[in-house]
């Protein structure tokens, strides 16, 4: 009997096209498809597995430089497109060896503007898709409008005076959806970005995560409040399942519960210790905790967290009830005839 040879494993190389990549120099979509590429290989799925989907923007180039299927879809729908390929492929969700990988790059603009209600609603439903929303609270693409993450009284080439609207909070509005995993990274955090990816791909609902990045054209500085050096410790707090609240240069700062229940930031020594610190619990089963985090670096003083605000691991997918349906209504009904069904009840005929 002779021994099969495998096939060698998958690197990076095998996710990178031949296509020059066309995004501005230095713009932190760079970054965030270097992290893409190194974790898909490390997953243990084929190459073939793999659906990029994406819709208007910068972002949206996306697919063209992953080596896997992608589609570029229209303005704001690409949560439409990626439930429809889940929903439409169960026979491919039986072994995570050949689960059927499907992945939404998007922005600001793309996912909570025009395409709110379908980011909305594929959250809901728990579809088993990942969404990566690249937000550099800007429109990169047609130059440098204000988006629906752009701070307040921002002023760009279409507000000349200062916008008006208040920025949506990515996070909050997926925690407000019932997301069943929410997370945040930045691009420049390449490490803490590779593990949040890879947290990600691991979940089996919908996976939201927001990736901070720079666009060095039309909103230069963005983040720089988070990313410069002497920034990251004091104004970054990484959330870890299972460990205490703490952030600051020295990791002498931390986050405490009050009596009334809201959330205050202690100095750590004389008498508090991390002890009295929150643990952060991913699976908290209350929404009002990952919210309240989501909020937090809104209020003076407070860091802005990163890392996964909630997982949720016990709630079914979208596509494996719609499966399990048809299954049981074919097991009670039979398979049914299409041309049964379009020739029957009221019918008529135009000349």
């Amino acid at each position: 009997m002779g021994t099969a040879t495998l096939p060698p494993p998958l690197t990076k190389k095998d996710f990178q096209t031949d296509q020059e990549v066309r995004w501005c120099p230095g713009c932190g979509d760079y970054a965030i498809l270097s992290a893409v590429q190194s974790v898909f290989p490390e997953l243990g799925i084929k190459r073939e597995n793999f659906v990029v989907v994406s819709g208007i923007g910068c972002s949206s180039r996306f697919p063209y430089y992953m080596n896997t299927f992608g589609f570029h879809t229209i303005h704001g729908r690409a949560p439409a497109v990626a439930t429809g390929i889940k929903a439409i492929r169960p026979e491919l969700e039986v072994w995570v060896a050949t689960e059927l990988e499907v992945w939404v790059a998007t922005g600001d603009g793309d996912a909570l503007s025009i395409g709110g209600n379908h980011t909305i609603h594929m959250l809901r439903r728990n579809v088993g898709v990942k969404v990566l929303l690249f937000n550099n609270k800007i429109y990169g693409l047609t130059k440098g409008q204000y988006s629906p993450t752009s701070e307040f009284n921002k002023k760009t080439k279409s507000t000349p005076f200062g916008s008006l609207d208040r920025p949506f909070n990515p996070i909050s509005l997926a925690i407000g959806s019932e997301a069943t995993f929410v997370a945040r990274s930045v691009d420049v955090f390449q490490g803490h970005l590779k593990e949040t990816l890879k947290h990600a791909a691991a979940h089996k609902g919908s996976a939201f995560v927001e990736i901070l990045q720079n666009c060095n054209i039309f909103n230069d500085g963005a983040w720089f409040s988070l990313t410069e050096r002497d920034a990251r410790s004091e104004h970054v707090m990484q959330l870890e399942h299972g460990k205490p609240l703490v952030f600051g240069k020295n990791r002498d700062k931390g986050i405490r519960r009050k009596s009334d229940g809201d959330i205050e930031v202690v100095q750590l020594g004389n008498g508090v210790t991390e002890s009295d610190l929150i643990v952060h619990d991913a699976h908290h089963p209350r929404p009002s905790y990952a919210f309240l985090l989501s909020h937090m670096e809104h209020r003076p003083g407070f860091p802005t967290p990163i890392g996964v605000f909630r997982a949720w691991d016990d709630l079914p997918r979208y596509e494996d009830v719609m499966s399990q349906q048809i299954k049981d209504v074919i097991a009670k009904r039979g398979p049914g005839d299409l041309g049964k069904l379009l020739r029957a009840g009221d019918t008529w005929e135009v000349k």
